[in-house]
Order: C-alpha cells, then sequence, then structure tokens
C-alpha cells in the first residue's frame, strides 16, 4: 500500500487551516486556562491571608489568657469561631475558651465549646485531643455511658493511654468494675516505665477493690460429694 506523504508546505498550509477554522476555540481555551490559574493563585492568596489573620488572633487570645484577661480572650474566640471557623485556630481557640469556663466551674459552657470544636476538627490530628477533653467534661458533667460512646470512637494519635484511662473512668462510674479494671490495665500497657501518671492509674486500679471471683454452683459441689460417697 503507497502513502501520500506532504511536503513541509503542504504541511504548513494544513496547519494554518486548522488555526483559521479553530482560531476562536483556541483563544477561549487559553482564556480559561489563564482565568483558572488566575483564580488558583488568588484563592491560595486568600487563604494565606486568613490562616495569617487567625493565627494573629489566637496570639492574642493566648496573650489575654496569660494575663488572665478572660473576658477578651473569650471575645476573641468568638471572632475566631465566627470569622475564621475554617482555620485550625478557632478549634484551638474552643478549646481555651472551654477551659475557661472549665476553670470557672461553668461545665455546661466548656462542654458546648468542646462539641463545637468537635465538630470543626476535620483531622484526625485535631479531634484526638478535642475528644478527649470532651469525654473528661462528659465525665465531670456526670454523664459517664456519653464520654464512653466519644471514646469508642476516638481517633487515637498518641492519646492511646490517657484514652484507655478515661474508659476505665467511665466505667467505673456505670459500676463496670471488672470492665473498668481491664481499661486500667490496659493504660497501664501503654504508659511508659517512668509516666508519673502509672501511680494515678494504678491507685484507680486499687480502689476497685479484689476482682470478682466466678463460685461453683453449691448444688453441682454437693453432687459431686455424693457421688464419690456413694
Amino acid at each position: 500500500m503507497a502513502f501520500d506523504v506532504l511536503d513541509e508546505h503542504e504541511q504548513g498550509e494544513l496547519v494554518r487551516k486548522w488555526v483559521r477554522e479553530n482560531w476562536l476555540s483556541i483563544v477561549i481555551g487559553i482564556g480559561l486556562g489563564l482565568v483558572l490559574l488566575f483564580g488558583v493563585q488568588q484563592w491560595r492568596t486568600h487563604r494565606a491571608n486568613r490562616n495569617m489573620e487567625a493565627a494573629t488572633l489566637y496570639d492574642v487570645l493566648s496573650a489575654d489568657v496569660t494575663k488572665k484577661d478572660f473576658d477578651a480572650a473569650k471575645a476573641i474566640a468568638a471572632k475566631l469561631k465566627t470569622d475564621h471557623a475554617e482555620t485550625p485556630y478557632a478549634v484551638f481557640a474552643a478549646m481555651r475558651e472551654a477551659d475557661i469556663s472549665a476553670q470557672k466551674g461553668d461545665l455546661e459552657n466548656a462542654y458546648a465549646s468542646l462539641d463545637w470544636a468537635w465538630q470543626h476538627a476535620g483531622i484526625d490530628a485535631l479531634k484526638a485531643p478535642v475528644g478527649i477533653d470532651l469525654a473528661r467534661v462528659q465525665l465531670a458533667r456526670g454523664k459517664a455511658q456519653d464520654a464512653l460512646d466519644l471514646l469508642g470512637k476516638l481517633p487515637q494519635h498518641g492519646f492511646e493511654a490517657t484514652g484507655a484511662e478515661l474508659r476505665g473512668d467511665a466505667l467505673s462510674a456505670l459500676g463496670r468494675k471488672d470492665e473498668a479494671r481491664a481499661a486500667y490495665g490496659d493504660a497501664l500497657a501503654k504508659l511508659d516505665p517512668a509516666a508519673p501518671d502509672r501511680a494515678l492509674v494504678e491507685m484507680k486500679i486499687s480502689d476497685l477493690g479484689v476482682a470478682a471471683k466466678v463460685d461453683m454452683p453449691a448444688k453441682a459441689d454437693k453432687a459431686d460429694t455424693e457421688k464419690k460417697s456413694s
């Protein structure tokens, strides 16, 4: 089979013809590409500026907490939660806000702040510490089952020992002593041998008393005795 080979002039003519017929599509495509590129750059710049503004606000909040100006700190936390909810700084602010409320004995507001933080912590690295604090507050509010349910779905990310200890606290509060003892044992297994928290966990195990023993039914013992005597 023979193939027609176009010379350079013919090839050039074909290209020019294609360009004449498709120039509008080419221009539109280039324009859309430039718009998309500019939009992505603008979005990245906007996001960086938002993060920087949120970080600055959080620095001010931290300074206010250090000065014990809690009213000013809570006002900034509210602004971060309203205007910068998509940033991790808003989650950090809600956690500080909860700590302020807990120090004042206001567990309901502490719970509300931590629940907000839990709902807005988009990654496991944030959910883990928020969930630990939230479980503690739930226990303090007398809601041991809610705390236990939360701990069951909590990502660990370095909080394995603390999570196990809190499970023990929740189970103990629910009267499930054997399960609590096992959870505390799990916490001890995850703790470093030199960790200062070991003594507290061991004390909690001691407070639970001796593990329950399973006794053989009395009737079964009596039946065995009669069988041997016969």
